[in-house]
This record gives C-alpha cells, sequence and structure tokens, in this order.
C-alpha cells in the first residue's frame, strides 16, 4: 500500500462520517491519461476532501507556505503534491503541473487560487485555463457545496469531462479557457445546491 493510499484510508475514516460526504458523479473521471480536476475552494479541507472522493490519484498544488510546517513538508511531496509561490510566475511549479499532465496524471487546481470567504464562487486565475490549453488534458469541474459543518451533508459533485482540443485549436486566451472552466464549475454549484 502507497503513502498516498494509506493516507486516502486514514482521512476517509475521519472525513466521510464527520461531513456526512456524498459524491455525485465520480464516473465521470476518466480511468486514465491525463485529467485537470478543478474545483471551487470554500475551506481549508478541499484538497483532503477532493483526494478522498476522487476516484484516482490527484497531484495537488499547494502554496508553499505548507512546505515550511515541519511535518508536513515530509508528507507532502510523497502524497504527490508540490509547491507553488503564490503571487507571481513560478516556472518550476509551472513545470512540475505539465509534467503531470504529460504522464498522464491528474492534476488538482482549486482555480480561484485562494479560499471564497463568502463561499461564492470567485474569478477564476488564469493558471487552470494555461493548462488546459498546453496539455492534452480533459478537464473535470468539480463543485465542492458546503458547509463544513460535523454531521450536515458536505456534496463533492464531479462534472461531465470538457474536452478542450478544439478550444486549443481555436487558440484562444488562458483567461477564455479559464472562463469556459469556471461556467462549468458555476453550472454545478447551481445544479446541485
Amino acid at each position: 500500500m502507497t503513502l498516498y493510499s494509506f493516507a486516502k484510508f486514514i482521512v476517509s475514516i475521519i472525513l466521510k462520517p464527520i461531513f456526512r460526504i456524498k459524491v455525485i458523479g465520480a464516473e465521470n473521471m476518466p480511468n486514465n491519461g491525463p485529467v485537470l480536476l478543478c474545483s471551487n475552494h470554500i475551506d481549508n479541507l478541499d484538497p483532503p476532501v477532493v483526494g478522498i472522493t476522487a476516484p484516482r490519484t490527484v497531484h495537488f498544488m499547494a502554496k508553499e507556505e505548507v512546505f515550511k510546517v515541519p511535518i508536513l513538508k515530509t508528507i507532502l511531496p510523497k502524497i504527490h503534491a508540490f509547491p507553488v509561490k503564490r503571487g507571481m510566475s513560478d516556472r518550476e511549479a509551472l513545470r512540475s503541473a505539465l509534467k503531470v499532465l504529460k504522464e498522464g496524471n491528474v492534476l488538482g487546481l482549486f482555480p480561484e487560487g485562494t479560499r471564497s470567504k463568502s463561499g461564492e464562487l470567485q474569478k477564476g486565475l488564469a493558471g487552470a485555463g494555461f493548462f488546459a490549453l498546453r496539455s492534452d488534458a480533459v478537464v473535470i469541474p468539480c463543485a465542492i457545496i458546503g458547509p463544513y459543518k460535523p454531521f450536515k451533508s458536505l456534496k463533492v459533485v464531479y462534472g461531465k469531462p470538457i474536452n478542450f482540443e478544439e478550444h486549443r485549436n481555436n487558440k484562444i486566451s488562458a483567461e477564455e479557457a479559464t472562463l469556459i472552466i469556471m461556467n462549468s464549475i458555476k453550472e454545478l454549484l447551481e445544479k446541485n445546491k
């Protein structure tokens, strides 16, 4: 058993009963090939919740600061997380993310870049669109519908894959690509409230 599988098992045992997590649409994720998994961001627990509900191993880009926490800096790389410097162009993080997709894996992103204090969907950053356009990945939109309150139901909804091939051929901008992704997340939020 890998550390990722073990961590997923332990975190599931803790979080699933507390938040009564209901998963919808997990079958929408392709069984193989590169996937860009894009979710809204409402709580610090979003990455582990997406990690335990996604049917495949998810490689997350995480803010650099968490890699400075003694225990986390050892564990995070072993569970496929890698650091990104926020607020600037981080070429190393971009390369790492594209490598994850090139190798046919799942890259998990929160396009808003930071948690939404209000719970409302915020504007997405161009990075999500950049990865969608610069890789062969299909995009899976994901909606986390809270609140994170013990013994209240928390929903994680995986939408249908968005094929970006046509958008790549039409040479749309990263901003336009991100807007397509954010609108898909918004639709999932509205349909599954």
